[in-house]
């Protein structure tokens, strides 16, 4: 793979899951600014505090399917290294978005959609671990760290160190991201799905469930 077509995947990944869907939806829907109501953040959570359920669905979709699209484009014209690296540029562009001073996301939403492309028995084992892990404790944030650690073991488990690598990388980014969940989750103050707090503080794309 030339070291060309490999910065053209990153740099195309990266704009496009740069791209603020949640941002630019509410305001083509004439809502304003979603950054300066509820958490402040461009989330499909934060969209659903519209009182729009549909845009908040088109942004939970769109933030999910983003980075995948990228990387099935590029992994088709360019092979599947390029793919991979189309993928983690679009994770990476969603949580650093160029266009909002590098403000986005925490991007679980955008690594399941990459994981779900690039491999998708990845994927089903990230999905599948939030959903036990939620059903268990009830704590979002939990579910998806829990999700995106157990992403590069299924992948090498699997027989794909390639993918394994990538998605090493991206989960030490969802860590980091989500040091301030990490936090509250060793101090017992993480709030519940369904929990006053969980209203107020979450968001799918920050604490998994988008």
């Amino acid at each position: 793979m030339q070291p060309l077509y490999l910065a053209i995947a990153a740099l195309g990944g990266y704009l496009f899951g740069s791209i603020p869907f949640g941002l630019v939806l509410t305001r083509l829907a004439g809502l304003g600014d979603i950054r300066e109501i509820g958490s402040g953040n461009i989330g499909a959570t934060n969209v659903l505090r519209t009182g729009r359920k549909d845009l908040a669905a088109a942004t939970l979709v769109l933030d999910a399917g983003k980075a995948g699209i990228a990387a099935a484009v590029f992994g088709l014209l360019l092979g599947t290294t390029a793919g991979l690296v189309a993928g983690a540029a679009a994770f990476i562009g969603h949580c650093f978005p160029v266009w909002l001073k590098f403000k986005g996301g925490k991007g679980v939403a955008t690594y399941i959609g990459t994981m779900l492309v690039v491999f998708w028995p990845v994927g089903l084992v990230v999905i599948g671990t939030w959903l036990v892990m939620a059903a268990i404790f009830r704590i979002s944030s939990l579910s998806a760290l829990a999700g995106a650690l157990a992403a590069p073991v299924a992948a090498w488990l699997f027989g794909r160190p390639d993918v394994a690598v990538m998605a090493a990388v991206l989960t030490v980014l969802i860590y980091w991201l989500h040091r301030a969940n990490i936090s509250r989750l060793l101090k017992g103050e993480e709030p519940r799905i369904g929990g006053k707090k969980d209203a107020e503080e979450s968001d799918p794309q920050e604490t998994g469930a988008g």
